[in-house]
């Protein structure tokens, strides 16, 4: 039998929400060492359970340089952990900086009208 699996409905899939996010430094910081930072310290916060439940994403080709603002995407059940996550994050790769989240959406689009526009 061959043939193409069927497609998950909707309503088992994961739901997910859109955080956009701004780091706040005097430093313009590349996106890399932030999802080092997100990811490092969302391990220190939910443990590693967490970090794969939260199905974290960093939408590379959403990020601002410029404005040091970007878009990530994570599991609805793990948003508030994401958050708490984002405010104990000091500094990246030994600059001081703080990310802090700036809106919740379920939609990317509306996430980047709404958040990076700004």
């Amino acid at each position: 039998m061959k043939g193409k699996l069927k497609a998950i409905p909707s309503s088992l899939r994961e739901k997910k929400r859109y955080v956009a996010f701004e780091v706040l430094s005097k430093d313009k910081m590349d996106i890399d060492s932030i999802k080092r930072a997100i990811e490092t310290s969302l391990k220190e916060y939910a443990g590693l359970l967490g970090v794969s439940k939260a199905n974290l994403y960093v939408l590379k080709d959403k990020f601002n340089q410029e404005k040091n603002r970007g878009i990530l995407r994570v599991n609805n059940r793990m948003l508030e952990h994401l958050k708490a996550s984002l405010a104990l994050i000091k500094e990246i790769e030994g600059k001081k900086a703080v990310i802090h989240a700036v809106g919740v959406s379920g939609i990317l689009k509306k996430a980047e009208k709404k958040y990076l526009a700004s």
